[in-house]
C-alpha cells in the first residue's frame, strides 16, 4: 500500500516548480526562438490574410454596384491576383507552421529524454533511505506517468503560447487599424473572459496536482500486489486488496473527473462571451456601414479578426489548465531531482588496486564505536566495536530486529553511520571509492534475484568477464551444476525473478555461484541457506567453508547449527554486542547465546 495517501491541495511551490522548469529547458532556448520566430511569421501572414482578403469583397460589392449603376462592374483581374496572393501567403504560414512544430515536438521530446535519463542518474546517486520511504509504483510513475505529462503538455502548450500572444497583439493592431470603436466594443468582454478563466484554474488546479499524486498511489499499489500475488491468495487478502484499489481508483477517477470537467467547461463559457462582444460588433459595424465610415471589405475582415481574438483568449483558458497540470508533475519529478543525494566520493581516495589490478586490501575489518539509525532519533545501534583479522569467519547472530543484516549493510556503505567509523586495512570506508569499496566484498542475500537472460548470464552477473569455464567451475562449487544440466538447454536456459519451474532453494544456489565465481576479499552471507532443504544445507556448507577459505567472512544467520565453526561469533541484541566467543565457548557461559542455541532443539 502507499506509505502515504495525504496529499496537499495544491503544488506546494508553483513558482519555484515553474522556474526550475524553465532553466531545465535553458540548454533548448535556441530552437525555442527559433520556433518563436517561424510561429510569428506563421502567425502574423495569417493575420494579414483577413484584411487582404476584404479587399476582394470590397471590390466585389463595388463593382456589383458600378455595374448597376452604368458602370464597369467587378475588377476580376484585381481580384484575382489578391486570390493568387493570399494563396502564396497561406502556403508561407503553413510551411512556417510545419517547420515550427517540427522543432517544438524535438524539444519536448528532447526534454522527455533528458528528464527520464537525469532521474535514472539520480537514482544511482541517492540514498537507500530515499527508497525506504517511496514505493516501487510511486518511483515509476513518476518516471513514466509524469514525465510523459510534462512533455505532452510542454509541446502544446509552446505553441499555443506563443500563437496566441503573437494573434492577440497582431490582431488588436489590424482591428485599431481598422475602427477602434469597433475595437473597445470587441474588447468590452475580455476582462468578463479573463476572470471566468482565473476563477475556474483556481479550483482546477487541486484536482490536476490530485490527480497525478493518485495515479502513482495506483501504480504502486498494482505493482505491489501483482509482485506478491501469491502472498495475497495465501492470506485470502483479494478482498482487501480489491476494496483498497477501488479506494485509490475511485479518488483518481474523481480528481481526473473534475479536473478535466473544469478543463473542458472552460472553452464553452469563455467562448459564450466572447460571442456576447460578436454580437455587438455586428449591430454596431452594421451601423458603420450604413453611415459610410467603413467598408464592408473591412468589416467582413473585422468580423474574422474578433473571432481569431476569441481563438487565442480561449487558448489562453486552455493554457492555464494545461501549465496547471504540467506544474503538478513537474514538482514531483523535481522533488526527485531535488533529493538529498548520497555524501561526495573521497578527493583522494584510498588506492584498492594496483595499476595491474591486483587487490591491495588483505581484508581486516574494524568497527569502532558506530552508532547508526535509520531515523536519527531512533538510534539500533549504539555503540558497536570489533575487530576482524583477515581470513577470519565471524557469524552475527542475535534475535530479529538486533541489528544483524543493517551492519553488513554500513560495512558495505549502504547507509551513512550516524557516529563511529569502519576501517578496512586501517582505512576508513569514506575514504574509499563506494565502487572499489563494493568490489571487494561478495554478497548472498536471504532474498534471491534473478533478472531476464540465461542461467549462464545470471551466474556471469558476479564477474561480467568471466568465461564459460569460470562460469561452470563456479556452479559445480555450488552444488548447482548437476541440477543446471537436467534441464533442456542447460545454462543457456531463459530465467526471471518469477520463474516457475525453478524452485526457491535453486535459484538461491544460483545466487551461491555468482559469489564463487566473484572470488570475493571479504564475504558477506545474509542467511545464504536459508531457501534450501537440510541436504542441499549440507552440500551448500562444505562449499561454503572452501569458498571463505582465507577470506574474511560475515556469516548471518538464524539456524545457529550452521554456525558452530566459526572463528568468532559476535551475539547482538537491541544493536549492542552482548556476547562474544566461538561456539564452545558461548555455550559453556550458559547465557543468552546458549539460550538462544537450546530453544532452536527444545522438543
Amino acid at each position: 500500500m502507499p506509505r502515504n495517501t495525504k496529499l496537499a491541495s495544491k503544488p506546494k511551490n508553483f513558482k519555484k516548480t515553474m522556474i526550475d522548469l524553465i532553466k531545465y529547458l535553458r540548454p533548448y532556448y535556441f530552437r525555442i526562438i527559433l520556433a518563436l520566430v517561424l510561429v510569428i511569421g506563421s502567425t502574423i501572414i495569417a493575420i494579414i490574410g483577413p484584411k487582404i482578403l476584404g479587399q476582394a469583397t470590397t471590390l466585389l460589392f463595388e463593382g456589383i454596384v458600378s455595374k448597376y449603376q452604368g458602370g464597369s462592374g467587378i475588377d476580376f483581374n484585381a481580384i484575382l491576383n489578391i486570390l493568387l496572393t493570399m494563396l502564396c501567403l497561406y502556403v508561407t504560414s503553413l510551411l512556417l507552421g510545419y517547420v515550427a512544430n517540427w522543432v517544438v515536438a524535438g524539444v519536448s521530446n528532447r526534454i522527455s529524454y533528458s528528464l527520464r535519463r537525469d532521474i535514472s542518474q539520480k537514482i544511482d546517486r541517492l540514498p537507500l533511505k530515499f527508497f525506504d520511504k517511496q514505493t516501487h509504483g510511486e518511483i515509476l510513475s513518476r518516471v513514466t506517468n509524469d514525465v510523459d505529462n510534462i512533455s505532452q503538455n510542454l509541446n502544446s502548450s509552446i505553441q499555443q503560447i506563443l500563437t496566441s500572444i503573437v494573434t492577440v497583439v497582431g490582431v488588436l493592431w489590424m482591428m485599431i487599424s481598422i475602427s477602434l470603436k469597433l475595437t473597445l466594443m470587441a474588447l468590452i468582454v475580455v476582462p468578463l473572459s479573463g476572470v471566468a478563466a482565473a476563477f475556474i484554474v483556481k479550483h482546477s488546479q487541486k484536482y490536476f496536482h490530485r490527480q497525478q499524486a493518485y495515479l502513482g498511489h495506483v501504480n504502486g499499489h498494482i505493482e505491489e500486489m501483482y509482485a506478491g500475488h501469491l502472498i495475497v491468495k495465501t492470506f485470502n487478502y483479494e478482498d482487501k486488496a480489491i476494496a483498497d484499489f477501488d479506494k485509490l481508483n475511485n479518488e483518481l477517477y474523481e480528481s481526473a473527473h473534475k479536473s478535466q470537467f473544469l478543463s473542458m467547461v472552460m472553452q464553452p463559457i469563455v467562448g459564450f462571451i466572447g460571442n456576447i462582444g460578436y454580437v455587438g460588433v455586428c449591430l454596431l459595424g452594421g451601423f458603420e456601414v450604413i453611415a459610410g465610415n467603413i467598408t464592408i471589405g473591412n468589416i467582413q475582415a473585422f468580423i474574422q479578426y474578433v473571432r481569431q481574438l476569441n481563438q487565442p483568449i480561449t487558448q489562453v483558458a486552455q493554457i492555464m489548465n494545461i501549465i496547471q497540470s504540467m506544474a503538478a508533475a513537474a514538482e514531483r519529478v523535481f522533488e526527485i531531482l531535488d533529493e538529498e543525494e548520497i555524501e561526495a566520493e573521497a578527493k583522494d581516495p584510498v588506492k584498492v588496486y594496483d595499476d595491474e589490478g591486483k587487490c591491495l586490501i588483505e581484508g581486516n575489518v574494524t568497527f569502532e564505536n558506530v552508532r547508526f539509525g535509520y531515523d536519527p532519533d531512533d538510534i539500533i545501534i549504539k555503540s558497536f566495536s570489533m575487530y576482524v583479522a583477515p581470513g577470519k569467519q565471524v557469524a552475527i547472530v542475535g534475535p530479529t530486529g538486533a541489528g544483524k543484516t543493517t551492519l553488513v549493510k554500513l560495512l558495505m556503505r549502504f547507509y551513512e553511520l550516524n557516529g563511529g567509523a569502519i576501517y578496512i586495512d586501517g582505512h576508513d570506508i569514506k575514504d574509499m571509492r563506494r565502487s572499489d569499496l563494493r568490489s571487494l566484498f561478495g554478497m548472498v542475500l536471504q532474498d534471491t534475484w534473478l533478472y531476464s537472460g540465461s542461467i549462464k548470464d545470471n551466474i556471469r552477473y558476479g564477474k561480467r568477464d568471466a568465461s564459460d569455464e569460470e562460469v561452470y567451475e563456479a556452479a559445480k562449487l555450488a552444488h548447482v551444476d548437476h541440477f543446471v544440466k537436467t534441464l533442456e538447454n542447460g545454462y543457456d536456459t531463459l530465467v526471471d525473478e518469477e520463474t516457475s519451474g525453478i524452485s526457491s532453494g535453486q535459484k538461491q544456489l544460483l545466487t551461491i555461484a555468482r559469489a564463487f565465481l566473484k572470488n570475493p576479499k571479504i564475504l558477506i552471507l545474509d542467511e545464504a541457506t536459508s531457501s534450501v532443504d537440510t541436504r542441499t544445507e549440507q552440500l551448500i556448507q562444505s562449499g561454503m567453508e572452501e569458498l571463505m577459505k582465507g577470506r574474511t567472512s560475515f556469516v548471518i544467520a538464524h539456524r545457529l547449527s550452521t554456525i558452530k565453526n566459526s572463528d568468532l561469533i559476535i551475539v547482538l541484541d537491541k544493536g549492542d554486542i552482548v556476547e562474544v566467543g566461538n561456539h564452545q565457548e558461548l555455550l559453556a557461559k550458559n547465557g543468552f547465546y546458549a539460550r538462544l542455541y537450546n530453544s532452536q532443539f527444545e522438543g
